[in-house]
């Protein structure tokens, strides 16, 4: 069988989960847990159906086309192209996944083929995407390993994913290290640490947490500081462009965090003489996975750095994620290899590296 003739099918999202049209959802629902297994073997990285249901579903603010192939009935591999509607109008993320007993065949070159079509049908010439390598080897080996221009943090060479991406075309552009917190062992440490951030924050700041739905006198602020993670956050040599943000933008993502069965704990801080949001940093988690939180983004203002407060604002989010889930055993995050200042952070706080996402870019001339 050539590439030519694998069957490449869309994947129609389900009103529901027990809709009667479910099936390939679930099927590849299924897919992607055994994808991660793969690669990480456990699910910390998988998102639950429900959410994947609503993460897939297109919005105002971006449209998401994902695609399958069968093989002998079986699901042997997925790919998505995901296109931004407001921002970043040149650019399109595509990614693609084979399991492992299918590789080989051709089936991801047909499916990245496939998916860089339709990017370009829609006036796409910024490809983007993704590859995911656990720990367990040598980032300072550069025999062994690709790095990219910023020269911070490194993919192993003979990975299969980076192998497919190289002759692709594609050029490793950044490096995220994927962290991992053991909390119950970790948290007593944050005593000394929170002193230390209060002492240094001098009293001109108090901290304002929520759940889930941004607080009114807070949201015009809070899409702000979103806005910010666009231009503040380093991304190494890949092409992105500024995000606008506002309070229908914040809204609408709250409301799929919702809908997607997530609960969202926010902590703020808040400049006592200004009354600015300075800081601001969001924890995750699902019923379904109640062992496990994911940091979100985390962001301190430059006109209030130097306080402490991205530290201060993380330990009180820690606090009352623990306080109210004493379940959690485990808080995941990623972080641009090449920012030193989170990254130090979060080392204090206890996470430790459990990995290293590539991050790749094409840039197609028209």
């Amino acid at each position: 069988m050539t590439a030519e003739t694998y069957r490449i099918e869309p994947l129609v999202l389900p009103a529901a989960l027990d809709s009667p049209d479910a099936g390939d959802f679930l099927d590849v629902g299924g897919l992607c847990d055994a994808l991660t297994l793969q690669t990480w073997g456990n699910l910390d990285r998988s998102t639950p159906p429900e959410a994947r249901l609503q993460f897939w579903r297109d919005n105002d603010y971006r449209k998401i086309q994902l695609f399958f192939v069968r093989l002998d009935g079986r699901m042997a591999a997925r790919s998505w192209v995901r296109c931004e509607l407001q921002d970043n109008l040149r650019s399109a993320l595509v990614h693609v996944d084979v399991l492992e007993e299918f590789s080989g065949r051709g089936i991801g070159r047909a499916l990245l083929l496939h998916a860089e079509e339709l990017a370009a049908a829609a006036g796409r010439t910024i490809l983007q995407s993704y590859t995911e390598h656990p720990a367990g080897f040598d980032p300072g080996d550069t025999e062994a390993t690709v790095s990219p221009a910023t020269g911070t943090g490194a993919v192993p060479a003979d990975a299969r994913g980076v192998r497919f991406a190289l002759k692709a075309g594609y050029r490793l552009e950044q490096v995220s290290r994927f962290s991992a917190l053991d909390v119950p062992a970790r948290a007593a440490s944050w005593d000394a640490l929170e002193r230390e951030a209060l002492a240094t924050a001098g009293g001109e700041y108090e901290i304002v947490s929520w759940t889930g739905r941004c607080p009114d006198e807070y949201a015009v602020q809070l899409a702000v500081l979103m806005s910010r993670m666009s231009t503040d956050a380093p991304s190494g040599d890949l092409r992105y462009d500024p995000e606008e943000w506002d309070v229908a933008r914040l809204r609408n993502v709250e409301d799929t965090w919702r809908r997607a069965g997530l609960e969202s704990f926010v902590a703020a801080a808040r400049h006592r003489g200004s009354g600015e949001l300075a800081a601001y940093t969001v924890l995750q988690l699902t019923p379904s996975k109640p062992w496990l939180a994911d940091q979100d983004d985390t962001l301190v203002a430059a006109s209030h750095r130097g306080h402490r407060l991205g530290m201060l604002v993380k330990i009180r989010n820690l606090r009352r994620l623990l306080a109210e889930y004493p379940a959690v055993e485990r808080v995941i995050t990623f972080n641009a290899a090449e920012n030193d200042h989170m990254l130090a952070i979060n080392i204090a706080l206890g996470f430790r590296p459990a990995g290293w996402d590539g991050e790749w870019q094409r840039v197609v001339t028209p």
